[in-house]
């Protein structure tokens, strides 16, 4: 086989609004025909078979943060891609996500990643019992091995220093958190393989510390916001201020890949409407590199320095 490493963007669209025909957002790196599955937008399971990933390769998923246009169609995404009638995994997968918000108020009542894998499970076990007793699928209770990241304590950087989150003979996992009030935690990841990097923003406002975990990297798949359209179409000042605090500008986006010293930045989660050229040309404006806007299913070769380099 041969060895490669690609980016497939799923999903590239911003959410839980539909404002255009990009699926939500998702992405999947592809290495040496093994795939890690990045967030879990509206049309990923599609978009996923449609880009002829299939569940037996599946290694492991990583959600950047909780809001449902990340992690809306992860149950979806199990019950699919599960089994050998589906080609779907018949062996453990990871599952790396946030745990409880110790910030909000009624944060210990609230879901974290476990929650939300155990509850879907429960909720589908209908399903998921006929399934196994009627089409000799192993119980999917046993295949997910669901991890809640731990953050670093202040000594060692408190979650604002890169930290390694998982690691296989394929990738190196590493994060650190962003900026998305009033969410928390919301982590980037950074993905290290031997024929290159690719950094995932998450959701964020401007942050030294993603510029910190995506030096050098090959790809830096950024978020983005248009506030010009939230302000015209006459939004209320309340939502417009989450979109200016929460999210990043092209121009940012553009900043942050600059200062990084990334190969390339391919703008995803697009937030509000504009131009492919608009959004392009505002991100070009601060950053001396080439910069993709992303489409749902685009593909993008990763080829860089050796791991030995990086890891």
């Amino acid at each position: 086989m041969t060895s490669v490493t690609e980016l497939i963007t799923l999903g590239t669209a911003a959410g839980p609004a539909i404002r255009g025909k990009e699926n939500g957002m998702a992405s999947a790196l592809v290495v040496d025909g093994k795939y890690y599955m990045v967030d879990f937008g509206l049309g990923c399971v599609r978009a996923a078979h449609q880009a002829g990933l299939r569940g037996q390769d599946f290694v492991a998923g990583f959600i950047t943060h909780l809001h449902s246009d990340h992690v809306g169609e992860l149950p979806a995404y199990l019950l699919w891609n599960w089994g050998e009638p589906v080609d779907g995994f018949t062996s453990p997968v990871g599952v790396y996500g946030p745990g409880r918000d110790p910030q909000h108020v009624r944060g210990d009542k609230l879901s974290g990643t476990k929650d939300l894998v155990s509850h879907t499970l429960q909720a589908f076990s209908y399903d998921l019992d006929i399934r196994v007793t009627d089409e000799a699928r192993p119980e999917m209770t046993s295949l997910l091995d669901v991890h809640e990241i731990e953050i670093p304590s202040v000594e060692q950087g408190a979650g604002h220093r890169p930290f390694v989150v998982f690691e296989d003979e394929r990738v190196k996992v590493t994060a650190v958190l962003v900026l998305h009030p009033p969410v928390y935690p919301a982590f980037a990841f950074r993905f290290d393989t031997a024929h290159g990097s690719v950094t995932f923003s998450g959701d964020t406002a401007e942050c030294p510390a993603l510029v910190e975990l995506a030096r050098g990297t090959d790809i830096l798949v950024h978020e983005a916001v248009n506030l010009d359209f939230f302000t015209s179409m006459g939004f209320s000042p309340t939502f417009i201020n989450h979109q200016r605090e929460s999210h990043t500008s092209p121009e940012g986006a553009g900043r942050i890949a600059e200062a990084c010293g990334a190969g390339q930045l391919v703008l995803s989660h697009l937030a509000g409407v504009a131009s492919v050229e608009e959004w392009r040309t505002r991100a070009a404006s601060t950053f001396s590199g080439q910069v993709n806007v992303a489409t749902s299913g685009q593909r993008f070769s990763v080829t860089g320095a050796p791991a030995a380099a990086r890891i």
